[in-house]
């Protein structure tokens, strides 16, 4: 593999942990990242703090401060280098946002996803393209699966969905949101690119990714958000399900090993559910409980009675189709470690 990789979202969550995990083994790092998520959610999501923390841990990352909107720019870009892989994080990533200015969210996730495309098939066309994707793009459809209450969650009633939903749910006829709707416009584009194009691209569908740099707001990051306001004792908002609506929680690390898995061995146009699974599974009232039973801390709450737009009330992903394909990738963080990383992080920076 050519020893240049490209990373958009450089300074996310996921972005960063890219930056680590290939930086730490030699390769030079191109990060495109201009502080988008500032402009959506203001000085709470600014991430120019991982930008500086990146710039001092990896001495072969080199930052470029452009709008992925920006074709000429990114084109330029792709005109002096050839990448060994391009690995596509950039996005806006809120439902609530969108519905605001859905411009703005098409541009930056669809149009954004094909300028890159486009780039990486006319100047680095071997390159597998990893894109960022969501579990947005099935919309609602996965709360028409039977569900049954629980004590402190909901839960699939039927015995054959107890792992998830995998791939073969429908991103047709269900309510997205305006971000899901752009979201699914560019996982389309990008497995379009594999199967027209021939080219080795992948859409790895995201459930609630985490982990201890992230830079969570009530908006978008539901667990660091979640842990930021138990830690400085603040007042978390439950909106409807009564708190028992369940995530599947993955570590960033986890994400980017499963982008090293496929770039090793790439195919065209995969797609992947990836989160958690069964075993990180947790709803809200739930993690209430591991936060308390870790740090003793009770965590204010009010409950709202109205969910939020298109919300999955159990959301668990099926990850039997990669683990099939890539039998050597597994999650290696579960639950508890995840929550006792990102509530020390945040302990260090009350």
């Amino acid at each position: 593999m050519q020893k240049k990789i490209l990373i958009t979202g450089s300074s996310g969550l996921i972005g960063s942990e890219v930056v680590l995990h290939f930086g730490n083994q030699g390769y030079d790092i191109y990060g495109i990242d201009n502080n988008m998520r500032k402009f959506f959610f203001g000085e709470k999501g600014d991430t120019s703090w991982n930008t500086e923390r990146l710039k001092q841990l990896v001495k072969n990352f080199y930052h470029f401060n452009i709008d992925i909107r920006n074709r000429e720019n990114i084109f330029d870009l792709f005109k002096k280098n050839e990448f060994g892989a391009v690995i596509h994080c950039a996005a806006q990533p809120s439902h609530d946002w969108a519905k605001n200015d859905p411009f703005t969210d098409f541009e930056v996730n669809a149009m954004g996803t094909l300028n890159l495309l486009e780039a990486t098939r006319r100047f680095s066309p071997a390159a597998p393209f990893v894109f960022m994707s969501t579990n947005k793009v099935y919309g609602d459809s996965p709360n028409y699966l039977p569900l049954k209450e629980l004590e402190t969650r909901w839960e699939y009633a039927n015995k054959e969905h107890y792992n998830g939903v995998d791939e073969s749910c429908s991103i047709d006829r269900s309510k997205h949101s305006v971000f899901g709707a752009s979201k699914v416009a560019a996982d389309i584009m990008v497995q379009e690119y594999g199967r027209y194009f021939n080219m080795n691209t992948v859409c790895f569908r995201g459930g609630c990714l985490t982990g201890p740099q992230h830079s969570g707001v009530e908006l978008h990051g539901f667990l660091s958000y979640l842990i930021k306001v138990a830690m400085t004792n603040g007042t978390y908002n439950i909106y409807g399900y009564k708190g028992k609506q369940v995530r599947d929680q993955i570590h960033s690390h986890d994400v980017v090993r499963a982008f090293e898995t496929f770039i090793n061995d790439p195919q065209p146009a995969a797609v992947y559910n990836l989160g958690g699974g069964r075993e990180n599974s947790v709803s809200i009232l739930e993690c209430f409980d591991l936060i308390k039973k870790i740090t003793g801390k009770e965590v204010n709450y009010e409950y709202k009675d109205q969910n939020r737009e298109g919300d999955h009330i159990c959301y668990i992903s099926n990850l039997k189709k990669l683990k099939s394909d890539y039998p050597k990738w597994k999650i290696t963080k579960d639950k508890e470690t995840i929550f006792k990383e990102m509530i020390t992080a945040e302990l260090a920076r009350v």
